[in-house]
């Protein structure tokens, strides 16, 4: 059985793990999107709004997943 302490750095690598599969997403949708832009330029303005709405979704998934991390480690 673990520890009270080596439980909560156990909870807590879990919730950062989440950084990952961000890391990842946003990689994909700036990957996608500039292949997309390159592909048809005048497409651009239009798909501007949807990529920055979908990085910032992205973006805020892995805010709270650090969030949950740092409230798991810091909290006594």
């Amino acid at each position: 059985m673990l520890s009270p302490e080596a439980a909560k750095y156990f909870a807590a690598a879990i919730a950062a793990l989440t950084l990952y599969g961000v890391g990842k997403s946003m990689g994909g949708l700036f990957s996608t999107w500039l292949d997309a832009v390159a592909r048809n330029p005048e497409a651009d303005e239009k798909m501007r709004s949807v990529g920055m709405l979908g990085f910032a979704l992205t973006e805020s998934i892995g805010l709270f997943a650090l969030l949950i991390a740092l409230l798991i480690l810091f909290n006594k």
